[in-house]
């Protein structure tokens, strides 16, 4: 016979369940002699509603940030194995999940002026040095090309073989 349980006690469960409490199941268990299965089916469907579309892909292949801020709230409170299983479930991998709890985390952080500024010239140096070394590579291609039109000139002039050998030096003892 399924028991049934009242729709207030089920929702203050749920609310319990999800963040900003993420109260484990094992404790609700604990707690109340509810089944964990019966939990951990509650707040599941929980979870799936107040995703509603927020957690799938836009139409642009990606997630927006509202999107990602999402998953991340989502799983703030799970263990790896459950965030092995809500990244499979939605198609991601929790790398992205913890890139995305990271960059949320940095988001408020008070950078000062002076690092800023640091790393402002640290790019700018790094930009020079690799527009040093592309028009170094763009003389040297010139270059190769330049020595190409002229061994092709030297060819059509004095008539020298594709092969490279040229007739003269055969002749000579």
């Amino acid at each position: 016979m399924a028991t049934t349980y009242s729709p207030e006690l089920k929702a203050s469960l749920i609310a319990r369940m999800l963040p900003p409490n993420s109260v484990p199941v094992p404790q609700l268990v604990r707690e109340t002699t509810i089944p964990k299965d019966t939990l951990y089916a509650w707040r599941a469907k929980a979870r799936k509603e107040a995703r509603g579309v927020a957690a799938h892909p836009s139409p642009r292949g990606g997630l927006s940030s509202e999107e990602k801020f999402a998953v991340v709230v989502e799983t703030a409170a799970l263990n790896e194995v459950e965030l092995g299983a809500y990244c499979r479930a939605r198609g991601l991998y929790p790398q992205e999940v913890d890139a995305w709890r990271a960059s949320c985390l940095q988001a408020n952080s008070v950078r000062s002026p002076k690092a800023e500024r640091a790393e402002s010239r640290a790019q700018q140096q790094q930009i020079k040095a690799l527009e040093r070394e592309l028009r170094r590579k763009e003389q040297a291609l010139a270059e190769a090309a330049a020595l190409l039109v002229l061994k092709k000139k030297a060819r059509a002039l004095w008539g020298e073989p594709e092969d490279g050998i040229s007739s003269w030096r055969n002749d000579k003892p």
